[in-house]
């Protein structure tokens, strides 16, 4: 350094100057890193948004497919609930047709014998028709009492001792419709 303040001066100003540039030319990096930063998370927002926006119309889309399929199913479990026995009543149009032909020839039968055949027919043929339809009579006289499936009405005093505990008489059958049990048989049970 000189010893004339004057130059000391001018050097201050320059060093200044050179420091002021410095920090205007270090703003100017600073912002320029910072504009590139902003404008990246402002890309990264854009595109989670879009992300989002994809992900909630997916949503909404599936949430209405459900509710259709919903509204379907209702439709059709309650179609199959009106028209259900449709096939097995069609069935028995035959068999109702035969009972009404047997009830006019009962009122001026004279004919026992044609009248108790004609009446068996037309049982045996209900009995086809409901077998066809998968019902099956439960056989229960001489087997053991089992309350999930029979029905004890009374118990009475065994003829033998092997029929003890086991079914004697059948006040109802029971029935299985494709070997599921829909009818309980009401029994008198042997003690």
């Amino acid at each position: 350094m000189s010893d004339n303040p004057l130059e000391n001066m001018d050097t201050n100003y320059e060093n200044a100057d050179s420091m002021a540039q410095n920090e205007s030319e270090n703003d100017a990096l600073a912002n320029e890193e910072s504009n590139a930063l902003a404008e990246q998370p402002i890309e990264e927002l854009h595109k989670l948004k879009a992300e989002l926006d994809e992900a909630k119309d997916k949503y909404v889309r599936l949430v209405a497919e459900f509710e259709n399929v919903k509204r379907r199913n209702a439709r059709e479990r309650e179609e199959l609930r009106l028209t259900a026995g449709k096939d097995i009543l069609q069935s028995l149009l035959g068999v109702l047709d035969d009972c009404e032909r047997a009830e006019k020839q009962v009122e001026n039968a004279k004919d026992i014998e044609a009248l108790r055949e004609g009446i068996s027919l037309v049982f045996n043929k209900l009995r086809n028709v409901l077998q066809q339809k998968g019902l099956r009579r439960m056989e229960s006289i001489n087997q053991p009492f089992n309350p999930d499936m029979h029905e004890a009405i009374t118990e009475i005093p065994a003829p033998s001792a092997d029929m003890e505990g086991k079914i004697i008489d059948e006040t109802e059958p029971g029935y299985y419709l494709n070997d599921k049990l829909i009818r309980h048989a009401k029994v008198v049970v042997g003690k």
